[in-house]
């Protein structure tokens, strides 16, 4: 009897979850339930699998409403039904525009109207679909209406919101935090009513006596509606079935793009190859994923007829087909990637391709995407309130000052000290905590469907303007509805505009072919920069944790890099077997010390479980799990499925199984927790691979384009680091880096043979539009003369032109800045512009005698600081007093286990928690040659070691060494003083007198 009936997916309204309000009406006796979230259907699909569950019947509705003012509520006859109110829902959402009073016409929906709404509008006329819904509430009123007569069209619309006293209070809050409103000053009018709440059958049945035909009518309503969808293992797959006119067709094009793809992979391709090949192309059909490739194949063509890069990893990397065709460039042969990680027969999903674009390039293969197939959205994801962020909120809407709820967030009180509003604020915070707060956009999953997205949610349309689904990841996966990940990365956009600026920059020169990479991984010189941790800008190896792996285990090929990518995920760190793997790298006659059964199943990594693949082969093989079974073992670590009964079921089927091979129980022990420890964490070995084959490309373009590929480091937001640690790269690879220039500088760093420029966007408070105008002119109507002509044909105000003059922009012109200063001041009153129309006559400017201004470099560096964030010239130039120690990173070797003072450059710091909850930090410095050292402050040496931001350091501690990486093990740090500016320093002094 329930029609109207609301989760918190109604956002910043509803209290209850899916679970709650199907336990409420299980207790409450009730054997059917309509989901009616207002303007809203996340929920759907996951109420139906609950409720299914639960033995309740469902149906699903939505609350249309403006505002919080009910329009009428549609409820979906089936599946049809559903497809048509989130059509409808859609355009209103996607236009912004209301709900109309009418119901449009439907085909597979009944349309209820509000009772109150009805008597407003005095409707007489109704379509056969269309109801009157009185709550109970309103059951007096109707005795008294002319609409009591309207037997067949009333039925009963008793709205469920909460359960009690405190879901009602919650409810409040909510909306005031929606509306932006002080609790106090929250309309009654936007509040629900206190009475929409789930009662029992019997009590509605007792209300109703008096009116058997709305219990009739209400009856043979909920009996007409009917919503079901497969899930789990009665799940189909809901993703676009057929790329061509048929499966056959789908199926002889994939054979035909594989067929063609092997020449170009394999000059003289082996019975092993074509096997594979043929094997892997059986199994695709046997499992119905031929589209999925063929879509996949598409995507990527239209990439490369645009000249995008892209990289394809994920576990898709196992695939020969998808190497063959052109979705991978990672070589499973070489490999020898486990093809059974990928696709197996026990597998029902479809297998996983990530593909990453430039991030520029992204938006417009999504976009394509869209354009080339009928049925497609991004997939949804919702932000939900998190604890500190609910206490904000909530301290917002009871109005309390700014500095207490600054306090309460961050945990600064005493209980016993709160007084009551407080109490209240960190009370209902932990109600709404964890409550959907409200929709995004998942971060790469788009839907390419067979049939409409609205069969299973509406849609939003959120500020890129692609439709997005009202659902996450989970129940998509659940029902069939599986994402095709298209992402975006700042590595990949480096190495296009790398290229694009090598070919301005030094048009002679020979690049190889991007794509080259098999070349690449032989390159001597390419190498070295691996095993000598100098690969600062390339991609995923530049952080100071991977540098110093790779030293560790003497990365010096591309098996090593794509071992070095997974041993550095935490869960292999956290298994303790990294170290014993370095071990093992380094030390061949250690791995005799592997278990035989572990190495011959892994000989690759002696015998240590590195990637994913690892967990089924030894699954699989030292377990004696199936394959299927080996794979729900996979998923289940990563959280996402830990708790479902086939987890527990695979977890005691492999100690049952290990006990039977007669293995010894400590044995079974250690690598189950190996498996447990890391496995939700470590790569595939296809997926490191990708990582790999991008890192390799970087490398390339850092080897022998050095300037060319930092500046498009710099100009694509840097990386791991910041600007200047970037900048201090390209010096040290030869470069000679300027300050912006009012003619040579872009908006981003240009380059002119070993001159790199600054752009015009690396200052901090230059206004976008005052750069816009800058470089529109100078395009139009060339370079700048001189200030004077600057002056003429830029509009800008003295505040935008000081920062210019203050980094020197105009040094070109041959004045000293301080000159330029005094005549920016004179020349910007005497022409203040109102508008940016051009002048038809060049005015006269008045020049001016001005005294020697006596300058200091250290006064461009203080600008420097204060404008771009950094000095050109370094740290060390500025640095107050005599240099005490001229030790560097260099002389670490002839100093282990002795104590040494050093002076470093900070580049980086980072806070790590220990096991027993005390806190120790990581810092990266650069010595007095520029090169990286790392130091570790341990628990006890933090108070004697502090950092207090960028500067020098004199460093006193005790080099280590681990496996060929040294390190610091600070027990002081005294940061060290600059030589002050000149100007304050004259100033004071001026001041004093």
């Amino acid at each position: 009897m329930y029609l109207n009936c609301h989760t918190y997916y109604s956002l910043n309204y509803g209290v209850l979850s899916e679970t709650e309000l199907l336990e409420l009406a299980r207790a409450h006796g009730v054997e059917t339930l309509a989901l009616t979230d207002i303007n809203n259907s996340s929920a759907g699909m996951n109420f139906v699998r609950l409720a299914n569950e639960q033995g309740i019947r469902p149906i699903l509705g939505i609350d249309f409403r403006n505002g919080n003012v009910q329009v009428f509520v549609g409820l979906a006859q089936n599946n049809e039904g559903f497809r048509e109110i989130n059509a409808f829902l859609s355009q209103h959402l996607h236009k912004g525009t209301p709900i109309p009073a009418v119901a449009p016409i439907f085909e597979h929906v009944h349309v209820i109207y509000p009772f109150e709404k009805i008597q407003e509008e005095e409707r007489t006329d109704f379509r056969a679909y269309e109801y009157i819904g009185v709550s109970m509430d309103e059951l007096r009123k109707l005795r008294f209406s002319k609409y009591r007569e309207y037997t067949d069209r009333l039925v009963l619309l008793q709205p469920v919101s909460f359960r009690s006293k405190k879901d009602f209070n919650t409810h409040r809050l909510l909306r005031a935090i929606g509306l932006n409103t002080l609790l106090s000053k929250l309309p009654q009018s936007e509040e629900a009513r206190p009475t929409d709440t789930l009662r029992p059958m019997e009590e509605l049945k007792k209300a109703l006596v008096d009116f058997p035909h709305i219990w009739e009518n209400t009856q043979r309503l909920m009996d007409s509606c009917s919503i079901a969808f497969g899930f789990g293992s009665h799940r189909i797959s809901q993703n676009q079935s057929r790329f061509l006119a048929s499966k056959a067709m789908d199926v002889e094009r994939l054979r035909e793009l594989a067929l063609e793809g092997l020449p170009r992979r394999y000059a003289h391709p082996t019975e092993k190859v074509r096997e594979r090949m043929f094997r892997e192309l059986k199994t695709i059909q046997e499992l119905d994923f031929v589209s999925y490739f063929l879509i996949n194949h598409d995507i990527v063509s239209y990439a490369k007829s645009k000249g995008y890069p892209y990289v394809g990893r994920g576990s898709g990397a196992n695939s020969l087909v998808a190497y063959l065709i052109g979705i991978t460039d990672v070589d499973p042969i070489e490999l020898d990637l486990y093809f059974e990680r990928f696709i197996n027969p026990f597998r029902a999903s479809p297998p996983d391709f990530d593909i990453d674009f430039s991030t520029w390039d992204r938006d417009d293969v999504t976009a394509y995407i869209f354009k080339r197939f009928e049925h497609v959205a991004l997939l949804g994801t919702y932000n939900t309130f998190k604890y500190r962020a609910a206490v904000r909120e909530l301290g917002k809407v009871f109005g309390l000052p700014t500095e207490e709820i600054d306090r309460l967030s961050a945990g600064r009180y005493e209980q016993g000290a709160l007084d009551e509003l407080a109490r209240l604020v960190l009370k209902y915070a932990t109600y709404i905590h964890g409550m959907p707060n409200y929709i995004s956009v998942h971060s790469s999953g788009i839907l390419i469907l067979d049939r409409s997205e609205h069969y299973y949610s509406a849609t939003t349309l959120p500020p890129k303007g692609f439709p997005t689904v009202q659902f996450d990841m989970i129940i998509a996966e659940d029902v069939g509805l599986f994402k095709f990940d298209i992402l975006g990365q700042r590595g990949l956009a480096k190495i296009k505009e790398a290229v694009e600026v090598i070919k301005c920059n030094q048009p002679d020169a020979v690049l190889w072919d991007i794509k080259s990479v098999e070349a690449m991984k032989q390159d001597v010189n390419i190498n070295r920069l691996l095993s000598q941790g100098r690969a600062i800008g390339a991609y995923y190896v530049e952080s100071p944790a991977m540098r110093g792996l790779m030293k560790k285990l003497r990365t010096h090929d591309y098996l090593g890099l794509v071992a070095a990518s997974s041993v550095i995920r935490p869960g292999v760190s956290s298994s303790g077997m990294k170290d014993e793997y370095i071990r093992r790298e380094r030390e061949p006659e250690r791995r005799k010390e592997a278990n035989p059964i572990l190495l011959e199943i892994m000989p690759e990594t002696h015998g240590i479980m590195v990637y994913q693949e690892d967990v089924l082969k030894v699954a699989h093989l030292f377990a004696g799990l199936d394959l299927g079974e080996a794979d729900v073992l996979r998923r289940g670590m990563s959280g996402k499925f830990r708790s479902r009964e086939e987890f527990q079921a695979v977890k005691l089927k492999f100690f049952e199984n290990c006990k039977q091979r007669g293995h010894d129980v400590a044995l079974t022990q250690m690598v189950w927790e190996q498996i447990e420890s890391f496995a939700g964490y470590a790569f595939a070995k296809g997926h490191s691979a990708s990582y790999a084959v991008e890192s390799y490309q970087s490398l390339y373009l850092k080897c022998y384009f050095p300037l060319e590929f930092m500046v498009a480091v710099l100009n694509n937001g840097g990386g791991f680091y910041d600007t200047e640690l970037y900048v201090h790269e390209t010096k040290m690879w030869g470069g000679v880096i300027h300050p912006p220039c009012i003619n040579r500088s872009g908006h981003v760093n240009a380059i002119y043979g070993k001159h790199i420029y600054l752009g015009l966007g690396q200052l901090r408070s230059l206004e976008r539009l005052v750069i816009q105008r800058i470089l529109n002119e100078r395009q139009l109507h060339g370079k700048f003369r001189d200030f004077d002509d600057f002056i003429d044909r830029v509009p800008i105000a003295i505040e935008q032109l000081t920062i210019l003059v203050r980094i020197d922009a105009f040094r070109g012109f041959g004045v000293p800045k301080k000159q330029v200063l005094w005549q920016a001041v004179f020349k910007t009153k005497a022409h203040r512009k109102e508008t940016i129309q051009k002048l038809l006559f060049k005015p006269n400017h008045r020049h001016f005698t001005l005294p020697h201004l006596p300058s200091h470099p250290i006064e461009d560096a203080y600008d420097q600081m204060e404008l771009l964030g950094f000095p050109l010239c370094g740290y060390y130039e500025l640095m107050e007093g005599k240099i005490k120690s001229r030790l560097t990173a260099g002389d670490f070797e002839a100093h282990v286990n002795q104590k040494i003072w050093i002076y470093g450059s900070l580049v980086h710091t980072r806070l790590n928690t220990t096991s027993k909850g005390d806190t120790m930090r990581f810092t990266t410095m650069l010595d007095l040659e520029g090169h990286f050292f790392d130091c570790v402050h341990f628990p006890q040496a933090m108070a004697s070691t502090p950092i207090h931001g960028k500067g020098i350091y004199l460093c006193h501690g005790t080099v280590t060494e681990e496996f060929g990486h040294f390190s610091l093990e600070v027990v002081t740090t005294l940061k060290q003083p600059l030589k002050p500016d000149p100007r304050q320093v004259s100033t004071g002094a001026l001041m004093a007198k």
